[in-house]
């Protein structure tokens, strides 16, 4: 027999086997559970006590102040109308979080970051274990009318429990659920309706529409049509990709052209990469969806444009020309055209909350176009009435649905961000933009940090070796705070070294799976902009007790190696210890010690060792096939109190640089050898996968333009390649070479070694190593925290705990990871981008530079000086071509005057500030000369190709290697 407190609840469930199982869950109900409320007589008070008793929330629907409970629909639709602070005193319900949690796990942690703020009173009751508020699911009855009855049941208990001193207002979208609500008596509204009586224009446009409420017949005259073929279902989906009629992957859309894009393809022995053109064979699909695809007959396979094209920017309204309906395929011989396919499904939306501008529209239109700041994102139509406020602001949209009558994806308004071309602002939207978590750390994360003042204990000293003695010295940029490593070289008596590398241990502070621990693994890495440094570690950590500062006791994780004068690793070892650096230098300093004769103290002496042995160490990795790649790498000297850039400074590679950058690689070498020797199945590693050869074709045909063969089959093949394309007439040639091998490479990945079955794949590519991890820089990458920690685990210098070797778990921190490194590499360059224009805003300059790439409409035109990149369009006033395109060749050719890739030019640059929306910077040809399209040269503010030229060093010899790292 059953009694009054428990409940059967019980359901069938179908596995894949086809099997039948019933499934029963035994529920325990309780008449304890508070309702969370101040006004309440009968619950205990206590923490978990919220709601107001008294509230000034009255409106035009209901004038006394009052709770708001919410279903389902309403968290998963409109969680940004709930994240405004205007909606106070809200009930949300075991029930719904669950439910949540279920479909959507980012929508559940942004519906818990509200609840976990006390100021805006929002109260889970756990209905599903109160005697009073449970019910169960009647014989064929949905799981979602069994829920919303639920939720009905919620409102009931709470009119009875608080006696009608405090309305209960349901919010629901679900017209059915509401009109149920209205029957039995309860006060029940959608949120529009609810929102529509605050005069609060934005809280309306944040709403989350329905496909039917986009109707444009109206409101822009124009006819619709069906654009897009209909997606195929999830079941046909299922079939083709299991019997190969479709392929799954990764939509990637073109940066140049709109009408283009790659799949990158999954589980293909065939296909890596697929090429889609068009607008119908694109069918909806946006940059990082995971699509399905049906490969086309080979007779339809396209032509890739080189051309760069921009959508228009005014409305089109829903109807789309022939031209961008089969996206200006070109007809050509067979062996020109690219594998290509068409969009079938979405398997996976990852739409994300998009920075943007309103354009211009029509005087009191209701619907406005938003232009993305990431260009591979389509423009989203968006409902707002307050165009004419945002007009010169920076906005935040999400996008809801896409149907198939609609050009563009439909979606809502979310928050300004500030006024446009504020450097706040631009700051603001290159972090929303790249995801990067840039708040105040939480309570709980500062309440982990030791307390001041720290100190060091005889168990501290007995648990390490003492190394405090140690003629150890950092060597760092100028300004650096955040000092992860430090070196040492000693004499042996038996002519050896000995060589050390000492890592800052991050891992003593940090304990797993504290909430400082968790904080770290989700921030992932420090992200360095250009005025400013987002830190993973609090600055208690990262600019202090962690830093190995010169003249300080710190902490460290030490490698330590005895070392032949050739360069010859004789034994390694590893463990904990303490360490005095004796002094924290800069490269420049180290490298004015190192080359003056007349220094010969303990530090001299150290430097000019590991400088000797760093040079064999790297002329082996040379030899080996290591890769030495090019960035355009510059750095800004900022205004000391707007931090706004002075001066553009290219960055000086020194010795001392690649003396450091020598050690870091034997450190993360070392370890990862070692760790993978303890826990073989549970290994963070770090590989960079050999790119395909067909990656190199662009730098194969640019370097035949000047009479090279680079050849790419081996690492090795490409190293040797690169070194012999010296044009000693042009020695920035080989430099851009080095530029376009960069492009051709892959990503390097963190990954757990348990999930490669063979260890040929751990090999990085660029460094030349058949194994790799990241040990140096703890503070500033949590790769290298959980390095530590396994490290130490397997010298038993530390414990070990349960997710550290679950593979499982190792695997999905890499993999978030792999993201926040990537994102962090975006935004720095995004921050580059943006201080550039804010260089030149008030500039009009002539500058030296070189043609980076030849396309059908435009230059790429390559800035040394600035490190950039930019386009100069081959068209005159009228916006009319102007050039004469040879792919073959990669020329334009313009009044019978022919412009090579590599070629020498000279250009004006400025800021187009006619467009106070879409400001960038802006480029006019000066030389060569060609009449009615080049303009008059300014006459100050030159660099000359020479001085270029002349401040670099023979290209083989930069020390820069490429963040392949």
């Amino acid at each position: 027999m059953i009694d009054d407190t428990r409940r059967l609840n019980s359901f069938l469930r179908k596995t894949r086997r086809g099997h039948v199982l019933k499934i029963t869950h035994e529920l325990y109900l309780r008449t304890d559970i508070t309702c969370g409320s101040n006004a309440c007589q009968q619950c205990i008070i206590g923490q978990t006590t919220l709601l107001d008793k008294h509230m000034k929330n009255g409106n035009n629907l209901i004038s006394t102040g009052h709770y708001l409970l919410v279903d389902t629909n309403i968290v998963l639709q409109q969680v940004d109308v709930l994240e405004d602070p205007l909606l106070t005193n809200v009930i949300v319900p075991q029930i719904v979080l669950d439910e949540v949690r279920h479909k959507s796990l980012a929508i559940y942690k942004r519906i818990r970051s509200i609840i976990a703020i006390p100021e805006r009173k929002f109260f889970v009751f756990i209905n599903e274990f109160n005697k009073n508020t449970f019910v169960l699911r009647k014989p064929g009855e949905s799981p979602n009318d069994r829920n919303d009855r639920a939720i009905r049941k919620i409102a009931q208990f709470y009119n009875e429990h608080l006696k009608q001193q405090i309305s209960i207002v349901l919010l629901t979208d679900d017209i059915a659920n509401r009109d149920l609500a209205r029957q039995e008596g309860l006060i029940a509204f959608s949120l529009k309706e609810y929102i529509s009586t605050f005069n609060r224009p934005e809280l309306l446009d944040r709403l989350v529409l329905k496909e039917e409420s986009f109707d444009l017949e109206k409101d822009l005259g124009k006819r619709k049509e069906i654009i897009f073929p209909e997606h195929v279902s999830v079941s046909e989906v299922q079939r083709g990709i299991k019997s190969g009629k479709y392929l799954q992957g990764t939509f990637q859309a073109s940066r140049e052209n709109y009408l283009e894009a790659n799949v990158f393809v999954q589980d293909s022995e065939k296909y890596n990469q697929l090429f889609v053109q068009g607008y119908r064979n694109l069918n909806r699909a946006v940059h990082d969806d995971i699509v399905a695809v049906e490969v086309l007959p080979e007779q339809e396979w396209a032509i890739p444009f080189s051309l760069v094209i921009d959508d228009k920017d005014d409305d089109q309204g829903d109807l789309v020309i022939e031209q961008e309906e089969t996206g200006l395929v070109v007809q050509g011989v067979s062996s020109k055209r690219t594998s290509s396919c068409r969009i079938v499904a979405i398997i996976k939306r990852n739409w994300r909350q998009y920075c943007g501008i309103l354009q211009e529209s029509l005087p009191g239109a209701r619907f406005h176009l938003f232009l993305p700041h990431e260009r591979r994102i389509p423009k989203i139509r968006i409902e707002s009435r307050q165009a004419e406020e945002l007009k010169n602001s920076r906005v935040m949209v999400q996008i809801d649905h896409w149907p198939r009558s609609s050009r563009y994806p439909h979606g809502h308004f979310i928050k300004t961000l500030g006024k446009l071309g504020d450097k706040e602002t631009e700051n603001e939207v290159i972090l929303a933009e790249h995801d990067i978590l840039h708040h105040e750390f939480p309570e709980a994360v500062l309440d982990c940090l030791p307390k001041l003042p720290w100190t060091i204990t005889e168990e501290d000293l007995a648990n390490r070796i003492d190394l405090r003695d140690f003629c150890i010295v950092s060597i760092d940029p100028p300004g650096c705070t955040d000092i992860d490593d430090a070196l040492h070289c000693r004499s042996l008596e038996n002519g050896n070294f000995e060589c050390g590398v000492h890592i800052a241990d991050v891992t003593h502070f940090v304990r797993p799976n504290t909430a400082l621990d968790l904080e770290a693994r989700e921030r992932g890495t420090t992200v360095y902009l250009t005025d400013r440094r987002i830190d993973m570690l609090p600055v208690l950590l990262s600019g202090n007790l962690c830093s190995l500062r010169g003249g300080e006791e710190r902490f460290a994780f030490s490698v330590r190696w005895e070392i032949t004068p050739d360069a010859k690793i004789v034994n390694t070892i590893f463990h904990k210890s303490i360490i005095k650096s004796r002094s924290a230098m800069t490269y420049e300093q180290a490298q004015a010690i190192k080359d003056d004769s007349g220094i010969n103290d303990e530090i001299a002496r150290s430097l000019r060792r590991l400088h000797s042995i760093a040079a064999q160490l790297r002329q082996k990795r040379l030899d080996k096939g290591a890769l030495v790649l090019e960035s355009s790498e510059v750095r800004f000297q900022l205004d000391t109190e707007t931090h706004d850039p002075l001066n553009v400074i290219n960055k000086e590679l020194r010795e001392t640089n690649w003396l450091v950058e020598e050690f870091m690689l034997l450190a993360n070498i070392s370890v990862a050898e070692k760790i993978y020797e303890l826990f073989p199945d549970c290994a963070c590693l770090r590989k960079h996968p050999a790119p395909p050869i067909s990656n190199f074709d662009p730098l194969v045909k640019a370097a035949e333009t000047k009479g090279f063969q680079v050849k790419a089959n081996t690492g090795k093949e490409l190293a040797d390649s690169l070194d012999q394309a010296i044009l000693s007439a042009h020695p920035y040639f080989n430099t851009m070479l080095r530029m376009l091998a960069t492009r051709c490479m892959m990503q390097a990945v963190y990954f757990c070694s348990g999930f490669e079955s063979d260890i040929k794949s751990f090999e990085h590519y660029g460094l030349a190593t058949p194994i790799y991890t990241h040990f140096t820089s703890p503070i500033r990458r949590y790769a290298d925290v959980l390095v530590h920690r396994l490290l130490a685990a397997g010298i038993n210098a530390d414990a070990t705990f349960p997710d550290l070797l679950n593979k499982r778990v190792l695997q999905q921190i890499c993999n978030n990871l792999n993201y926040r490194h990537r994102m962090a590499q975006y935004a720095a360059r995004a921050s580059v981008d943006l201080h550039t224009q804010l260089f030149f805003k008030n500039m009009n300059t002539n500058e030296d530079g070189y043609v980076f790439a030849v396309r059908k409409n435009a230059l790429q035109i390559l800035l040394p000086r600035y490190g950039l990149e930019t386009t100069l369009f081959l068209r005159d006033k009228d916006g009319k071509s102007v050039g004469e395109f040879h792919e073959e060749e990669s020329t334009q050719t313009i009044n019978n005057l022919t412009i090579h890739m590599f070629d020498p030019v000279t250009v004006q640059i400025s800021v187009d500030s006619n467009n106070i929306q879409r400001q960038r910077i802006q480029i006019h040809l000066v030389k060569p000369f060609i009449d009615g399209f080049s303009v008059a040269p300014i006459v100050k503010n030159k660099t000359t190709i020479d001085e270029i030229d002349n401040t670099i060093t023979t290209p083989v010899k930069r020390l820069k290697v490429k963040s392949s790292k």
